[in-house]
């Protein structure tokens, strides 16, 4: 079984991850690990702390020389303002300052239900885990999730395809070639012409000092049939890929190929037929049926609200005096989709990476590859990539 566990707070000393249960033999670089968190950090509307969060990380354990040893995967990131500015702010001794104690929770945070729940009278006690800094490390997990995964074939792109109101008009969808053409657009979009508009709202939502969420897709070639299972709810893998998606900060909705459009249409236009070869003539479905993976490219899309640390305050209770205020002000950004869609990619493909191993098993590459290919060549047809 593939586990993932994170730790660490926004502004203390630095991230911890670990990953278990990665096969031996899988290829790894640090530059690979670099590349995909300053994919992260880029985007148009991200925060002035984009530019300070170096994101310097460290391996552990569970590589060496390049390459996996099927032990556990122990990943740091360090906080680059930890030194300067949150050491003592964040010290795991002594006591609280009171005048630094936050008092003003924000809405739409984890603030409030967060002192709720665990008896706090300072609301950094919860900012700080549930701050969306945590997905630094996911993405730095998914790297050895994507390397497993594109030795097998697979590989997971993403995209943006709405902010605010502004929304890709086609239905092409990108391959993992265009990957590059679409990190070089400042909003990770696949269609130039939608692209050029969202930095426009972008822009407009910043002069008006408030914040915009929106949709990205992603997307995952090469995936062989039979991937998760029908048999219990919880290995069905577009639930699986929900839970995961929906786990991400800020995701407030996720949609697996067409679906909520889907709820709309009569049956007859609602599914993918099945032609020679046995293959899909639409892909309505998101390449899964009955919880399992078809061999058609799976389709996701997660929808992500505005931030809730909002430049012209929103209204709230201070929980020192019990009157009115206004919420408190943490640096954030004005839209961070085009970076979620790089988090979604590392969600995707820890969850795929893990149902390949279900399926297929194997304590190193090349036996779950073997598995994998003698599968494939006993269904007589090949994963589906269009």
């Amino acid at each position: 079984m593939l586990r993932l566990l994170t730790a660490g707070e926004s502004h203390g000393k630095s991230l911890v991850g670990v990953l278990e249960g990665l096969p031996a033999g899988v290829p790894i670089s640090p530059k690979e690990i670099a590349g995909e968190l300053a994919r992260r950090r880029h985007g148009h509307g991200r925060s002035g702390r984009q530019k300070l969060e170096t994101d310097r990380f460290e391996i552990h354990s569970g590589v060496r020389h390049g390459r996996t040893l099927g032990s556990p995967i122990a990943v740091t990131i360090d906080n680059a303002e930890w030194e300067q500015k949150y050491r003592e702010l964040m010290s795991v001794e002594g006591d609280a300052d009171p005048d630094e104690k936050l008092t003003r929770p924000r809405p739409g945070h984890a603030d409030l239900a967060g002192v709720q729940k665990y008896g706090f009278d300072d609301v950094r006690n919860v900012l700080e885990r549930a701050s969306a800094r945590e997905t630094a490390m996911r993405v730095a997990l998914g790297v050895f999730c994507k390397a497993f995964l594109a030795e097998l074939g697979i590989d997971v792109v993403s995209h943006v395809v709405r902010i605010g109101s502004v929304a890709v008009g086609g239905s092409d969808v990108p391959g993992p070639e265009d990957l590059e053409a679409i990190d070089s657009s400042p909003v990770r979009c696949f269609d130039d012409d939608a692209g050029a508009k969202m930095v426009e709202e972008i822009d407009r939502v910043r002069k008006e000092h408030d914040t915009i969420g929106g949709v990205f897709e992603v997307l995952a070639y090469g995936c062989p049939p039979g991937l998760g299972s029908h048999v219990q709810y919880d290995r069905k893998l577009d639930a699986q890929l929900a839970l995961a998606l929906m786990s991400i900060q800020s995701v407030k909705g996720v949609e697996v190929g067409d679906g909520f459009a889907t709820a709309s249409r009569p049956g007859s236009e609602a599914h993918d037929e099945i032609s020679e070869g046995l293959r899909r003539t639409t892909a309505r479905a998101g390449g899964i049926e009955g919880g399992m993976s078809t061999g058609e490219p799976i389709r996701v899309r997660a929808a992500m609200k505005p931030f809730s640390t909002v430049p012209k305050a929103l209204s709230t209770i201070d929980l020192r005096t019990g009157k009115g205020d206004v919420a408190i002000a943490q640096r954030t950004d004005v839209c961070a989709v085009p970076a979620g869609g790089v988090v979604g990619e590392s969600a995707v493909a820890f969850v795929l990476a893990g149902a390949v191993l279900e399926k297929f098993g194997g304590d190193s590459l090349v036996e779950t590859r073997r598995n994998l290919d003698g599968y494939v060549a006993g269904l007589g047809i090949s994963p589906g990539r269009s």
